[in-house]
């Protein structure tokens, strides 16, 4: 059989993987699919960097539009990253009528629309199962095993360097800080971690399933974003003493016209089977009317699992052109005249619970103060516990609420917030309990 050639774009950590399941797994791979596989190009900049591989002459190249403009190329993969250069190629590949793989989450929450529109305009098919937690199948999921299902809600830790930095804090008491230096020695965190720590490579992950869950445009620039850079050993005892876990969550909800897409530090329960997803892994429970509740985790990251999830995108797209089947999965999972545009329900509208930590001043009549403003905006507390060691004069009160209005929180924490009594910015974090009734 005439085998299905490929141009692989990148050959960083992910890119590398790649192409070494591609070669050294040759055997197995035709073995299951009975198509042969064929590394035609891989093209980088970078030539001097030991890869451990050998490629045969020709194969490694510097130009990426070679494998563009090669008629013989079937499969372009995509691993170079970022959104100008790499949007500028996918593009251009698609122009051509070449099938494309990507893992890049960042522009195809940015771009995606775009990108999608023109792969169903050119009749290719693009796939990006990696660009979603690693090799945890959940976009395949998704867009082909829970088909029949309305999805209710997604949860799912979606960043491991997070996790990563998350489990060292409850595990060692570490500060954020000393944290992040241990998750950046062991290669779970970039030099500049921002888009991680700050939550937006969760977001980036959020919108895209968010959108294929719900058959909606991708929506990234309404997705509330919050990071974890502000949490401290203090707030992980509390939520302890509480039977609460924190954890960097990405949610989404189905509110019939709208949905819920957020990302931020949530304190969940120890029983909930998030709780214990420790380290670097990733893990999301999809909640459909008929499956129930569906858990998957896998490695979120990391050269041979985002690889070994590339690679499946590579065989589904190589089995569709061996059947001339291309465009038998939809790119959203959905028919294109059936994915509309769905508003993401401002933050401000959600109603939760809540855990909140203030700093202040030791003397009579502050707890009523902080109650007051608090019953003033319509947030009832649950729970009260004032202790710790007092620092720079102040000790730190914490409460849980019953269900308020994230409007009305954030009205109450601004007043509260500039009480002469409290001595910095009130501390909120969500809280996701199934558990609590009001």
């Amino acid at each position: 059989m005439q085998a299905v050639q490929l141009g692989l774009m990148g050959c960083g950590t992910v890119g590398t993987g790649v192409a070494k399941l591609l070669l050294q797994q040759r055997q197995l791979i035709e073995s299951h699919t009975g198509i042969p596989l064929e590394l035609k190009y891989v093209a980088d900049l970078d030539h001097t960097t030991d890869r451990g591989i050998t490629f045969a002459p020709g194969v490694f190249i510097r130009d990426a539009h070679q494998i563009i403009n090669d008629p013989q190329v079937d499969i372009v993969i995509e691993m170079i990253g970022g959104t100008t250069i790499a949007k500028e190629l996918i593009l251009a590949a698609i122009a051509k009528g070449k099938q494309v793989v990507t893992a890049n989450k960042a522009l195809l929450a940015t771009s995606g629309n775009e990108i999608f529109q023109a792969a169903t305009a050119a009749g290719v098919d693009l796939a990006f199962e990696a660009s979603v937690g690693g090799c945890m199948p959940i976009i395949k999921s998704l867009r082909e095993a829970l088909v029949g299902n309305e999805i209710q809600a997604m949860v799912g830790i979606l960043n491991g360097t997070c996790n990563y930095i998350l489990t060292r804090i409850t595990e060692e008491g570490l500060p954020f800080a000393e944290a992040l230096a241990q998750a950046q020695e062991n290669g779970f965190a970039e030099a500049d971690p921002t888009l991680d720590v700050e939550g937006m490579d969760a977001a980036h992950k959020l919108a895209i399933i968010t959108a294929l869950a719900y058959g909606m445009h991708i929506n990234y620039k309404d997705v509330y974003t919050e990071g974890i850079s502000a949490i401290t050993p203090l707030d992980i005892q509390f939520a302890n003493d509480f039977g609460y876990r924190i954890k960097l969550l990405a949610i989404c909800k189905n509110r019939g016209q709208a949905v819920e897409a957020r990302v931020h530090p949530t304190m969940i329960p120890m029983d909930n089977i998030l709780s214990n997803v420790n380290g670097s892994l990733n893990a999301v429970t999809i909640s459909g009317h008929a499956v129930q509740d569906l858990f998957l985790s896998g490695r979120g990251a990391g050269m041979m699992p985002t690889a070994s999830a590339v690679l499946s995108d590579v065989v589904d797209l190589a089995r569709n052109l061996r059947q001339r089947a291309v465009g038998r999965v939809p790119l959203l999972g959905w028919q294109p005249d059936k994915v509309q545009t769905k508003p993401v329900m401002p933050v401000t509208e959600i109603v939760t619970h809540y855990y909140f930590r203030f700093a202040v001043q030791d003397r009579p009549g502050v707890l009523a103060a902080i109650a007051g403003v608090l019953g003033d905006n319509g947030i009832s507390i649950k729970s009260v516990q004032q202790k710790g060691r007092k620092t720079d004069g102040h000790v730190p009160i914490v409460m849980l609420t019953h269900r308020a209005k994230e409007a009305n929180v954030q009205k109450a924490l601004d007043v509260i917030g500039r009480l002469d009594v409290v001595g910095a910015k009130p501390m909120v974090i969500r809280i996701e309990d199934e558990n609590q009734e009001s």
